[in-house]
């Protein structure tokens, strides 16, 4: 089961030795508990940006970002990695007012951990949640340098948000609440099973369902280097280069995989960690399939 960060938590925080990287909290301008993890801080190349990643909706930094082999990769490469546990999420608190949430809410939270990290560039790569996030903090904070989406397609453009033409709010609330699980909706019993094998608070994650982002994003407005990645049989992805077209010089690339497995696919692992170094995902001007076309 995951940890909860002690309600009494206040301010930047001495860092606590931790299985799953160095944890150090803050506290967010509301009062919410929040705690982030740190790798590769003795590892790290002078002068890299540190790589800040910001997990999906149910997950936490581990289970998003340390199990499938990203925060190592990362750090094999020379980058200090910090990955923020999001409010409801993981270590950090877990109010269960729906006012407390919302995409947007996540992104004050993630430029306050920039604050508190000192950092005046970062790179930044989101999940599915993490990429709404990543994307309203990105277009309102010049300091996210390059940028890396994954898990999102036209749903962003289209409705503001993660998709929820194929996954409706109601359903994932209905599936968090639900007594027996066997009686949740087909469409979001993945995310019952993922909360109840991480011993999530489901009424925690039930109210930021409520709270998701509808409104539209000024994607035009981002500056920073931007990959969109995405699974080929995601429906929470689909037809990732409308997301693309409308990030100014944007890429795309797709692995095989659905919503739960791409981000585990090496492709994924390797595009991200590729163009976060600086590599080219491919040839200037073209965007990049699978099998490289």
């Amino acid at each position: 089961m995951t940890q909860q960060a002690p309600p009494g938590s206040a301010g930047p925080a001495g860092p606590e030795e931790h299985p799953r990287g160095t944890a150090h909290r803050f506290t967010a301008a509301d009062g919410t508990p929040l705690t982030y993890h740190v790798y590769g801080t003795d590892t790290a190349t002078p002068g890299t940006p540190p790589v800040v990643l910001h997990h999906g909706f149910v997950a936490d930094t581990f289970v998003n970002w340390v199990a499938p082999g990203i925060a190592g990769a990362l750090t094999a490469r020379g980058h200090r990695v910090v990955g923020l546990d999001a409010r409801g999420h993981g270590r950090s608190g877990k109010p269960h007012d729906p006012a407390a949430y919302g995409e947007a809410a996540m992104a004050r939270d993630l430029r306050q951990l920039f604050d508190v990290l000192g950092a005046d560039r970062v790179h930044l790569a989101g999940y599915s949640m993490g990429a709404v996030v990543s994307l309203l903090a990105a277009v309102e904070d010049e300091r996210v340098t390059r940028l890396v989406v994954g898990g999102v397609g036209a749903g962003v453009v289209e409705v503001g948000g993660l998709d929820t033409r194929a996954l409706p709010p109601g359903s994932v609330i209905a599936a968090l609440t639900a007594e027996d699980p066997s009686t949740v909706p087909a469409e979001a019993a993945g995310f019952r099973a993922l909360a109840d094998a991480v011993g999530a608070d489901r009424a925690a994650l039930a109210a930021h369902a409520a709270a998701v982002h509808r409104a539209a994003l000024p994607l035009s407005a981002i500056t920073a280097s931007t990959l969109v990645i995405a699974g080929d049989e995601d429906p929470l992805a689909v037809r990732p280069a409308v997301l693309a077209d409308a990030i100014p010089g944007a890429r795309l690339h797709t692995v095989p995989g659905d919503h739960l497995t791409a981000v585990r696919d090496p492709g994924f692992v390797s595009a991200l960690t590729g163009f976060l170094a600086g590599d080219r995902p491919g040839p200037a001007g073209r965007r990049v399939g699978v099998d490289g076309r």
